[in-house]
């Protein structure tokens, strides 16, 4: 059976994390210095092979810049991902504000009522700073209907959970077996 190819997106506001969570996961390193995505480009993509359920996966990880600035291009890989890594900080309560509109303009994008989506509150490490309590974050994933993860991209916790969970949900809605006859022959692209 072919590698099966999965398009993830990471999203969430400016400095929650989201290049660390990416970069811990693929290259199992900690960034520790912030350098905002958005230098040269507006996002950067990782690839994995990663093997889930007993089955080869080939993930396309596209790690967003979190800036408002570019919403046609966000729109565009709104529209291209499969499933989506919803990123706040656990020390930063604005980021976590922001998330009902990205929630929203995903929904939108995507014209489905339920998208695979994964919520994480990242910087579980530093607990003595923090000012969104586990609570807020498992009452808004029911209420988006995900998954729900605190996770550190510094200490690895929760990292690899938080993207192969989200594979799972892909797979419930489209099985491998089913999308590898689908896809034969052709290529997805961005």
């Amino acid at each position: 059976m072919p590698l099966r190819e999965y398009k993830l997106v990471v999203l969430g506001s400016g400095g929650v994390g989201k290049s660390a969570l990416t970069v811990q996961f693929v290259q199992g390193i900690f960034v520790e210095k912030y350098d905002p995505t958005i230098a040269i480009i507006t996002e950067d993509s990782y690839r994995k092979q990663v093997e889930i359920d007993g089955t080869q996966c080939m993930l396309e990880i596209l790690d967003t810049a979190g800036t408002e600035q570019f919403t046609a291009m966000r729109d565009l890989y709104m529209k291209n991902g499969q499933g989506f890594v919803l990123v706040y900080s656990i020390i930063a309560q604005s980021t976590f504000n922001d998330l009902g509109d990205l929630r929203e303009q995903i929904l939108r994008v995507k014209d489905k009522d339920v998208v695979p989506m994964v919520l994480v509150g990242n910087k579980c490490d530093l607990q003595d700073q923090r000012v969104i309590a586990s609570d807020q974050g498992e009452d808004l994933a029911r209420k988006f209907n995900c998954t729900f993860l605190e996770a550190s991209a510094k200490t690895r916790i929760k990292v690899d959970d938080i993207f192969h969970d989200l594979i799972r949900q892909i797979n419930r809605i489209d099985p491998p077996v089913k999308s590898a006859a689908k896809k034969k022959g052709g290529c997805l692209l961005l």
